[in-house]
């Protein structure tokens, strides 16, 4: 029997595009990059051949078009793992349920996404300008414990480890551990990309350790996560986005993962603001190779 989604459960605009995006089925191409900032989807979009459409809607800006021949698009996603939740679903239900029939359809469509971002690095090694790929994404954010079927894309061992090395506050929410599908990590990533851990944290203050005000429930977080180790593995940085997106990816059968130019460096109190030509260089590594 085929699932019918109800209509309180996937709102579909007057125009046909779907609640949040905007976006109807015909806009969507297989190739999609991602990031936060609307501005930057502009960019991205100046890389292109040709420009097919251009929609906003809140902070989801998306332009397709075409890149050396692959029909492809850019959309952000603002910020935050909340955000993630909302990007991913609609992409998959503009994919994979009819619009007119609301029936899920019976042959699976599989996206290809690839998030561009910015990051801190957790590490002393990792210097400014370094893009660093989420090879493991590790979430703060709970976003998957909502979802059956979560244990089955995660990496328990790697999770109970990492609670117990940074004695995991009880009053947050559960972490998860989730791989970036490797075949894409293998044709996007190259000698000139390190493979990382990267936690997403629920914010970008005191979820990652940042003091203003504010005092920290765990003021050192941040060095006990420096210091954990799991069979040879070690968490490289810190980002808002990737765990969602890689969870959500593969337990809707699609391929995603994380690329992110380290912007600050947590342990060596060093940043920089000028981040915008490194981020343009990955940006058009990205589309050759995506």
């Amino acid at each position: 029997m085929k699932k019918i989604i109800a209509p309180s459960e996937l709102i579909i605009n007057a125009d046909g595009s779907v609640f949040h995006l905007h976006l109807t089925p015909q806009q969507l191409t297989d190739r999609i990059i991602l990031v936060g900032d609307p501005g930057r989807v502009d960019m991205v979009a100046s890389f292109f051949d040709e420009i097919t459409f251009d929609v906003t809607s809140r902070e989801f800006h998306t332009i397709g078009g075409v890149f050396k021949g692959k029909p492809i698009m850019c959309l952000s996603h603002g910020i935050g793992p909340d955000n993630i939740d909302i990007v991913i679903n609609e992409l998959d239900a503009l994919a994979n349920i009819d619009f007119e029939t609301r029936e899920v359809k019976e042959q699976h469509r599989q996206l290809t996404m690839v998030r561009i971002g910015t990051s801190g690095a957790l590490q002393p090694e990792l210097k400014v300008g370094t893009p660093v790929i989420a090879t493991k994404a590790i979430g703060f954010d709970g976003v998957l414990n909502y979802y059956d079927g979560r244990n089955d894309v995660a990496d328990l061992e790697f999770e109970h480890a990492f609670c117990e090395h940074v004695g995991w506050n009880p009053l947050w929410a559960k972490p998860y551990v989730v791989d970036a599908d490797q075949s894409l990590v293998e044709q996007i990533g190259g000698d000139d990309m390190v493979r990382g851990n990267t936690i997403s944290a629920v914010g970008f203050y005191g979820p990652q350790g940042r003091e203003l005000r504010l005092h920290l429930a765990n003021p050192d977080l941040n060095s006990r996560i420096e210091s954990f180790r799991h069979n040879g593995l070690k968490v490289t940085n810190y980002e808002m986005e990737s765990a969602p997106l890689q969870g959500l990816g593969r337990m809707l059968g699609h391929r995603a993962m994380t690329v992110c130019t380290i912007i600050a460096n947590r342990m060596n109190h060093d940043a920089t603001p000028n981040y915008k030509t490194a981020i343009r260089d990955l940006v058009a590594t990205v589309l050759d190779r995506i």
